[in-house]
């Protein structure tokens, strides 16, 4: 599987728009630093058909280092979740169906209530 960077999306962007890279790169980091800003206020992300980011606490838990099995505290943090929205849920389940390589599990809203998500990948 490739990786796609931050510079591979801005030039990609670029030539699909017919803007200046330079001008591409200040927009692009402009929204990072955006959605930076508001997941560290507490606030949610919602981008419809793509996803929503939200902030959870992760509760305080026992730990156990695997080296020497001495249990370790390890104290409640916060996490940024990210649920999948329509338009990446189908665009998954059909790269999916395409390439046999792929096998993506999606849960509905009510099974993921219920279990936790995994993914066989």
């Amino acid at each position: 599987m490739a990786t796609t960077t931050k510079k591979d999306l801005i030039d990609r962007i670029a030539d699909s728009t017919q803007q200046r890279r330079s001008d591409v790169k200040r927009t692009v980091q402009a929204f990072l630093d955006q959605v930076i800003d508001e997941l560290g206020q507490g606030n949610r992300l919602e981008f419809r058909d793509f996803g929503v980011f939200e902030i959870k606490e992760r509760a305080p838990r026992m730990a156990q280092n695997p080296k020497t099995l001495e249990r370790v505290h390890v104290p409640a943090r916060k996490t940024v979740k990210f649920k999948v929205g329509r338009l990446m849920r189908e665009t998954l389940e059909d790269q999916s169906v395409e390439s046999p390589q792929i096998m993506v599990e999606l849960k509905s809203d009510e099974t993921a209530k219920a279990e936790p998500a995994t993914s066989n990948v």
